[in-house]
């Protein structure tokens, strides 16, 4: 039989090549990808967006200190010169372990040897889904450009309101969740408010603008040493924001929030209390945790399918100290570099199950634009040093160096002049149901009283 008329069964045949599919293209999934790199296999990695994005910076894009591009980069891109890779724009809704194929939400499916999972996670209202509209988290580019667009038009609307009370709710901005991501974000609007804008107005000072903070436990950054989370609380306060601990959010609507025994008029939520991994433990049919996350072995395998990995915020697995790997990008490239070592090995011939090992770095959080808290474990800082040191590690894991050196230029230029450069109001269609509500914000109109306004 001619070479060209062998079947697969054939002696004569070419070996069908290793199939890997990577669902995910964030820290965990991209990782993989380059660790895999020179492995004889065809890779596929699926995301429903087109660009990766360095997470840890998207609320300075939320708060107008830097534009989208310098934090995000399209996948294409990145795999460029990888020939063995396929990238596909498509959105996962399920996985036929049986069938070892992805489901796409156009009925195609892509089949796979090898699936790593990567799909992340949002933002959770711990069974009050109906306040995502008045309340926005932020993982997401668009969750960033929702948000800057609202705090901006707080601004422009309280420039043109006559009534006391309504001007105050719209110079008002509530941050749910008081650790890292509402930390950093409450610090920046109150420097926003303060520093940056009160030259560009001439009705209102901004000035008086008032940042809340509002959280159920009690303590800010509650996963850091108390003496930091102290200090991190005394730096919020000295930038004028106020703390609010021990006591949980229990409405949210277009006119504010109410939290313990208080109600407070806001125009302006963001919702950085919690996450929700994605589905992918309902795709499978295993054990997940209270947050979604999937229950993995120790070498990041789902029980029973040794052909199925996961990585970063879709899985909970614990430490070395039997604590829970928390959800960071060290974290998931971590795992990401350890999935690809597993599958090299395996394709090597070598089968024998390697545990994942976490080792953390430490954890950063910024307070502002000249403030910061590091807690290495063996080493704590704060202040000045933290933040310069907190500032090179993020530019120096950002992807490409005309993105350092914009992102570096744009920190120094806030640092030196109080200006951010990225305060553009981006028009978005206003969806569910707050949109009647966010387009009474944008026409100038009466906001709603509290209670009112959720359909």
């Amino acid at each position: 039989m001619p070479a060209a008329d062998a079947v697969p069964d054939s002696p004569s045949a070419k070996p069908a090549r290793h199939r890997i599919v990577i669902v995910g293209a964030g820290f965990g999934g991209l990782e993989a990808v380059h660790r895999l790199a020179g492995v004889d296999a065809d890779i596929t990695i699926i995301d429903r967006r087109n660009h990766h994005l360095f997470q840890p910076l998207l609320y300075q894009v939320a708060t107008a200190s830097l534009a989208t591009s310098e934090i995000a980069w399209p996948i294409r891109y990145l795999l460029r010169g990888r020939l063995e890779v396929t990238t596909l724009l498509a959105t996962v809704t399920g996985v036929d372990a049986a069938a070892r194929t992805v489901l796409l939400d156009d009925g195609g499916a892509v089949p796979y040897d090898t699936l790593i999972l990567a799909t992340g996670c949002r933002h959770a209202y711990f069974g009050h889904d109906e306040w995502e509209p008045f309340a926005p988290g932020l993982k997401t580019l668009e969750d960033a450009t929702t948000v800057r667009r609202r705090i901006l038009l707080a601004f422009e609307r309280a420039e043109r309101e006559a009534d006391p009370d309504s001007r105050a709710a719209l110079l008002t901005f509530v941050i749910v969740g008081a650790g890292p991501t509402g930390v950093e974000l409450a610090g920046t609007i109150a420097e926003l408010a303060h520093d940056t804008l009160p030259p560009d107005f001439r009705n209102i000072d901004t000035d008086k603008a008032r940042v809340v903070l509002i959280e159920a436990g009690p303590r800010v950054l509650a996963g850091y040493d108390e003496d930091l989370s102290a200090y991190a609380q005394r730096s919020l306060e000295g930038l004028g924001v106020e703390v609010e601990l021990g006591r949980a959010v229990s409405e949210c609507s277009a006119a504010g929030v109410i939290y313990g025994d208080r109600t407070l008029a806001a125009a302006t939520i963001i919702w950085a209390a919690g996450v929700r991994a994605s589905p992918a433990a309902e795709w499978l049919g295993v054990e997940a945790d209270r947050a979604g996350r999937l229950l993995v072995a120790p070498d990041l395998t789902v029980p029973g399918r040794p052909e199925i990995f996961a990585v970063g915020d879709t899985v909970m697995i614990a430490d070395p100290e039997g604590k829970p790997v928390p959800g960071i990008a060290p974290a998931a490239k971590q795992q990401g570099w350890h999935v690809a070592a597993t599958i090299k090995a395996r394709l090597a011939g070598d089968r024998a199950s390697r545990p994942f090992r976490y080792k953390h770095a430490g954890s950063l959080a910024t307070i502002g634009k000249r403030l910061a808290v590091i807690d290495f474990g063996w080493i704590k800082l704060r202040g000045a040093v933290a933040w310069w040191i907190w500032g090179l590690a993020h530019i120096y894991f950002l992807i490409g160096l005309r993105n350092r050196l914009s992102v570096a230029l744009s920190w120094l230029w806030i640092h030196a002049r109080n200006q951010r450069s990225a305060r553009l109001i981006t028009q978005g269609p206003a969806a569910g149901p707050a949109a009647a509500e966010q387009k009474k914000v944008e026409r100038g109109e009466p906001l709603s009283r509290m209670g009112e306004g959720q359909g």
